[in-house]
Parts: structure tokens; sequence; C-alpha cells
């Protein structure tokens, strides 16, 4: 006579990441004796590898050392995030920011925000503060930037036919709500991001890195690496 009580269900595959390659190199090979006599270069890292998620270049730089070179080469680029709600995106766009080495990234609203999503990036280039609004637009009357709106509001620009200034401050709000009535006004033009779907925009984050690439693409050279 054949069991017929319940079957059970085969066990659940292990959760593990898809990816599982290893990041970054190990110890410098040879020992200390073969380091490189390069004050860039941090013993710590080249006695126990470098982990970090850094391009090959900059491999068992200190932190600072990486810091100055970036700073020394720095796009005249900066961009600003309105900070109302710590959005996740803040971080992501700090992390574009760095991917581009633009000048500077400038929070505006509360000091907190948050960094999850920067990946430490931060550590890598200015990030400035303003509490309001027109702090961040007296910095850019003082330093001579253009103020430049990115957003699909009514009367915004398409981006990709827009001449972009070399001394541009690319101004993004929160999502959702986009940027505040009072700081949009004070753009000098609000451009927006052409696109061919069906959803009437896009996450801030990617549309920033979108914005600031098209500037690269305008007034910056090939890419080191």
């Amino acid at each position: 006579m054949t069991d017929c009580g319940s079957v059970l269900p085969p066990a659940p595959e292990p959760d593990v990441p898809a990816d599982t390659r290893e990041v970054g190199v190990g110890p410098w090979p040879g020992g200390p004796q073969a380091w490189p006599d390069d004050p860039r270069y941090d013993p710590v890292l080249l006695a126990q590898g470098d982990r970090r998620n850094v391009v090959d270049r900059y491999r068992y730089w200190s932190m600072e050392a990486i810091r100055a070179d970036l700073a020394g080469r720095a796009h005249l680029l900066h961009v600003a995030i309105e900070n109302v709600s710590q959005d996740l995106n803040i971080g992501s766009i700090v992390r574009s920011a760095n991917a581009f080495n633009v000048a500077g990234v400038h929070i505006v609203g509360r000091r907190r925000w948050n960094r999850r999503g920067a990946m430490v990036t931060d550590r890598y280039l200015e990030v400035h503060h303003h509490a309001q609004p027109d702090d961040l637009l007296a910095w850019a009357h003082e330093e001579g930037y253009e103020v430049v709106g990115i957003d699909n509001g009514p009367g915004a620009g398409l981006l990709e036919r827009a001449a972009l200034p070399r001394h541009c401050l690319m101004v993004f709000g929160s999502e959702g709500e986009g940027i505040s009535p009072g700081l949009q006004e004070s753009c000098s033009r609000l451009l927006r991001i052409g696109q061919y779907g069906s959803t009437r925009s896009i996450n801030v984050a990617a549309a920033a890195a979108v914005a600031m690439h098209a500037w690269v693409l305008q007034h910056a050279g090939p890419a080191p690496d």
C-alpha cells in the first residue's frame, strides 16, 4: 500500500549574494621592504590590503591623498540638494558627484542627511551646508555661479538642447516635491530631461546623474581612466 501522506516542500535555497567577487587588492606583494617610497601611500593599507571602492590608480593611497588629488583637478560644476526629509537619494547624488568629480555638493535645509547611499564618497569631496536657500544663493552670487534648476515643472527647457555655463550650480529638489518655489524663482532657468516613456518623472538621484553627465560632456575632457 502506497503512503499518501503529506510531502514536505524542498528546503529553501540559501540567501547568498549573486556576486561574491572579492573587492580590491590584498597586501602589497613583497612585504614592507618592497613598499613604494611615496607619501601618498598608506602603510596600513599596504600591510593589510585595500578593499575600498576606489579606482585602481588610487589603490593603497590614503584618504587624504585621494581627496587632495581630486580637489586639484575638480570640475567647476557644483550641485545643491534641498534636504527636507533626509531622503536616501541625497547620498546617491553625492556618490554621483564624486564619480564626476564636481567641485562641491551643497545640502540646503536640514544638516543631517542619509549617508548610506553615498557609500563613504562624501569623505572625498567638499560637502557644504546652508540652513536656508538664501544662504546658498548668496554663496553662488559671491562665487560667480549661475544657478540652474533641474526640474520638469512648467516652462522648463530641454537639458539636451541647453548650453550649460562652466560656472554652474545645479539645484535639485526633494523627491516628490521638487525644488521649493522660493529657490526655483531664483534659478536663472529650469531644465528638464527629455523622456520617452509613460512615467511623468524619473528618480531625482537618476536625474542628477544624467544632468551632471550632460555638463561633463560639454566642459570636461576625457576621463582619466
